[in-house]
């Protein structure tokens, strides 16, 4: 049942060989061919409703001392995400003229082809791991880019230091006609909408065992079979989403307080009118999120236990 999701589907070959070369990267970095991704504050630029890849002149104008990091090639072209932050007025310093602008990734991605969502996913998540990976965990030093952005080397004791992506299992749990779901504290509270239970993986612990643990320690729901339905890249920072549905084994919900503002559990229809937006009480997430998938799949009849 593999599907891609938003933020899914980069078409770009990554360039594995090529960014281990430092004089290919240099020739690439000053190639007029190269295209480059400006981002401002973690903010895509975006042409019209396209992504908006400048050339290296552009992208040196608007520079602040980042160094470009290879998102990878197409059809050989190398295309490059860059930092621009820290500019008043980025769109002049790129000298861009109308039409142009820096938007949130998750509202840019809602009009973004497939394979440009893939590309913003990627490059934002790179991008916002050096921002926050400019030291050495190891002893406190520096560290500086190699690879093309693809690791960091401590300038003291040469540790390298390699981007991270943090497994999240996010499950929708199943009783017959009926489906869980929740709200955690935060801004799902304050919009009225309920989602599928998710949380972060724990180190030595399968997805399976990730899933009965989370839904066991939000809504004291014991889940027994445990069934994978796709995954989804979500740079918010570097997440995977690792999608699931599950079969509940109890039903009386026993909610964390401290960790959910309210979990409950919903008849099929009830859902249904939530996905075609037509229920007065009941809102769930958008086409953007893996939930929306988990949840329309099981509406739909296409997962049963």
């Amino acid at each position: 049942m593999s599907m891609i999701h938003t933020f899914g589907g980069n078409p770009l070959d990554r360039a594995d060989a090529e960014r281990r070369d430092a004089a290919w990267l240099a020739r690439a970095q000053a190639n007029f061919a190269s295209r480059f991704l400006p981002f401002s504050d973690l903010r895509v630029l975006l042409n019209g409703n396209g992504l908006g890849w400048v050339s290296v002149a552009e992208a040196e104008a608007a520079g602040n001392g980042a160094s470009p990091v290879l998102l990878g090639l197409a059809e050989d072209v190398p295309h490059f995400a860059v930092d621009v932050s820290g500019h008043e007025d980025p769109i002049g310093q790129l000298g861009l003229g109308g039409g142009w602008r820096f938007e949130d990734c998750r509202m840019a991605a809602m009009r973004l082809a497939p394979g440009d969502a893939g590309v913003v996913a990627q490059a934002r998540a790179q991008l916002g791991w050096h921002g926050r990976h400019r030291f050495c965990a190891q002893c406190g030093a520096e560290t500086a880019p190699e690879k093309g952005g693809h690791v960091r080397r401590c300038s003291a004791c040469g540790a390298e230091h390699f981007p991270r992506t943090d497994p999240v299992v996010i499950m929708l749990v199943l009783a017959g006609d009926r489906c869980l779901l929740g709200q955690p504290h935060g801004p799902l509270v304050r919009t009225g909408m309920y989602s599928a239970l998710a949380g972060f993986m724990d180190q030595g612990e399968s997805i399976e065992e990730a899933v009965r643990r989370e839904v066991y320690e939000e809504a004291g729901i014991a889940v027994g079979e445990v069934r994978y339905h796709s995954s989804q890249p979500w740079p918010f920072p570097s997440s995977l989403m690792i999608g699931c549905h599950g079969q509940a084994e109890s039903q009386d919900i026993r909610m964390d307080p401290e960790e959910m503002a309210d979990v409950r559990w919903f008849e099929r229809s009830e859902v249904l009118a939530a996905l075609n937006e037509s229920s007065p009480v009941l809102k769930v997430p958008g086409p953007i999120a893996i939930a929306h998938h988990l949840i329309k799949d099981w509406t739909s009849g296409r997962v049963a236990f």
